[in-house]
């Protein structure tokens, strides 16, 4: 998905595994199956979004883990799955799969289809931006920023450009897209009222050539919103649950993604 990390530095690439092969390690290939009969076992009738949070759940505690997806302009992609560790991008990347997937290889098709435009394992396809969510096929959600306020704004972006006129990733090309956002300080209880536990939320950036800085999850829980995510910051460094209206705050403004 995006090639920045949870912050505003880009993923550089390592080495591992094979050419687009998924090599999974047992820890993780025990925790798909697991994953999957939890979902199974949900009851009936429950929306993506409760979908979405059953699964992200589980996750909470995952060590936090940068420069995990392989591949660039010079080096081939690789399929990269692996649970012991996430980035906050890999996090929903993996959450979105499994909430498609009933089996093993069905979670790995729904992956690459998450992760990479027309299922293509090619860092060219690669999903960098998360906007290209909701851009690009298959089309994973909805962004649905526009109709929770009327203080939503809308900013030409051309995303992967830097100010100083480099990219941000080598090889790829810089894509001229409508950026629509929420300022924080209009994230109010009546936006906050209209989103849906499942949302994806993106920590939107004034930074040239980004769309976003960090991804979560949202959920409404009995004590309040919470915002879902794999947190670089020290304090953390795995995944948690912070409050919603004090991440808000830290950031210049939300993009809102609704799950398909």
């Amino acid at each position: 998905m995006l090639a920045i990390a949870c912050g505003t530095a880009p993923i550089l690439p390592a080495a591992l595994g094979a050419p687009n092969a998924a090599n999974l390690d047992d820890a993780t290939a025990g925790r798909i199956d697991e994953l999957l009969a939890l979902r199974a076992a949900a009851p009936g009738g429950q929306s993506r979004g409760e979908l979405i949070e059953l699964l992200s759940r589980q996750f909470l505690g995952t060590p936090y883990g940068a420069d995990l997806l392989v591949g660039s302009a010079t080096q081939p992609e690789q399929l990269v799955i692996d649970f012991r560790r996430v980035d906050c991008f890999t996090y929903l990347d993996y959450v979105e799969a499994l909430s498609r997937s009933t089996d093993r290889d069905q979670f790995v098709a729904n992956l690459i289809q998450t992760r990479y435009t027309d299922g293509r394992v090619d860092f060219q396809q690669r999903k960098h931006f998360f906007s290209d969510w909701s851009h690009t096929a298959r089309i994973a959600a909805t962004d649905i920023t526009a109709t929770l306020s009327t203080a939503a704004v809308t900013v030409t972006k051309h995303l992967n450009a830097k100010a100083d006129a480099g990219t941000y990733l080598p090889g790829l090309p810089v894509v001229i897209r409508g950026i629509t956002y929420i300022p924080s300080a209009a994230v109010n209880d009546n936006v906050i009222g209209q989103l849906r536990t499942g949302d994806y939320i993106g920590a939107y950036t004034d930074l040239p050539g980004l769309d976003v800085t960090h991804v979560g999850i949202f959920v409404m829980t009995p004590t309040g919103p919470i915002f879902r995510n794999a947190s670089s910051l020290a304090a953390n460094n795995k995944v948690v649950d912070s409050p919603f209206a004090d991440y808000v705050r830290s950031t210049p403004g939300i993009v809102v993604l609704r799950a398909q």
